[in-house]
C-alpha cells in the first residue's frame, strides 16, 4: 500500500512530523552525530533530524522504492535515503551513533529482530529509539474512525489497528527493547494536536489507500463507504473556528542504549 508519497503526507506525514520534533530532544543523542532512520518512508523523521540536530550524516532506509524516491526528491541537507530491509540493514555494524524509527515497528513481522538490527548498527553506547501511534486509545482520529467503521461493519473489528498492533503499547515497547539487548530502556508518551481545517480535511486522506484504515475504505462499496463517512462525521466535534475539527494524537516513544 505504500506507494503514494503525497497521499501519505496528508494522511499521516504531517502529524508524524509534529511528533518527531518532540521525540528527538527526548532521545538525548546530541548534535554532530551519525544517524540511521529505519523505515524512513518519505523522509519525515530524517529531515527533522537534519533540521534540528546538526548531524554529520543521516541515512534513511525503507523498503518502498516510491517513498525513497520521494525522500530523495525532497532533499534535506546531510540526509540521504536508500532502499533496504529493516531487519537486514545495508550498513556496517557500529557505523552510527543513533538509530531511530518513526511509525514503523507495528508494520514489521518481527519487531524484536528490527530493534536488534538497529542496535547492531550503532556503536556501543549509541542510542536506539522509536515512536509508534497509540492506536488503542490516544490516536484520536484513527480511534474515532475504527469505532465508526465497526459500528457500521462489525467485521472491521478484525482490522482495527488498536487490536492488530499490540507493540503500540508502553509495556510491549519496553519488552521489545529489553529483548533486543538494549539497556537504560525508557518509554514516554508524546501528544500532539491534529487540527483539521474541516471534516473533508480529515476524511479525504482515508480515500487514498495509504495505510491500513484507508486500505479498508478502498475495499468498501460506495454505499458502505458513505455510511462509514457519515458515522465518523457524527462522532467528531467542531473546533473554535467554524468547521474546524480539533483532536489530539498520542504516540508512545521508546529509547535505549547499546551496551
Amino acid at each position: 500500500m505504500w506507494t503514494g508519497a503525497d497521499a501519505y503526507e496528508r494522511y499521516m506525514g504531517r502529524w508524524s512530523r509534529l511528533v518527531a520534533r518532540e521525540f528527538l530532544p527526548w532521545c538525548g543523542a546530541g548534535d554532530g552525530l551519525r544517524w540511521l532512520d529505519v523505515g524512513c518512508g518519505t523522509g519525515v523523521l530524517s529531515r527533522t533530524v537534519a533540521e534540528r540536530c546538526r548531524p554529520r550524516l543521516v541515512l534513511g532506509v525503507d523498503r518502498s522504492e516510491a517513498f525513497v524516491a520521494a525522500g530523495r526528491a525532497a532533499g534535506g541537507g546531510p540526509a540521504r535515503c536508500v532502499v533496504g530491509d529493516a531487519v537486514a540493514l545495508p550498513v556496517r555494524e557500529g557505523a552510527f551513533d543513533a538509530a531511530v524509527s518513526g511509525l514503523v515497528l507495528n508494520f514489521l513481522p518481527e519487531p524484536v529482530a528490527a530493534a536488534s538490527a538497529m542496535a547492531r548498527a550503532v556503536r556501543p553506547g549509541g542510542t536506539v529509539a522509536a515512536y509508534v501511534w497509540d492506536y488503542a486509545e490516544g490516536m484520536r482520529f484513527l480511534r474515532l474512525f475504527w469505532d465508526a467503521a465497526v459500528g457500521v461493519d462489525p467485521a472491521a473489528a478484525a482490522l482495527d489497528e488498536g487490536r492488530r498492533f499490540p507493540v503500540c503499547r508502553p509495556e510491549a515497547l519496553r519488552e521489545t527493547w529489553t529483548r533486543a539487548g538494549l539497556s537504560e530502556v525508557a518509554v514516554t508518551g508524546i501528544e500532539v494536536p491534529t487540527v483539521f481545517a474541516g471534516f473533508d480535511d480529515l476524511w479525504e486522506p482515508f480515500l487514498a489507500g495509504q495505510g491500513p484504515a484507508p486500505a479498508y475504505v478502498a475495499s468498501l462499496g460506495p454505499a458502505a463507504r458513505d455510511r462509514v463517512r457519515d458515522a465518523l462525521a457524527g462522532s467528531v466535534g467542531a473546533g473554535p473556528r467554524e468547521g474546524e475539527v480539533a483532536l489530539t494524537a498520542r504516540a508512545w516513544a521508546v529509547r535505549g542504549k547499546r551496551p
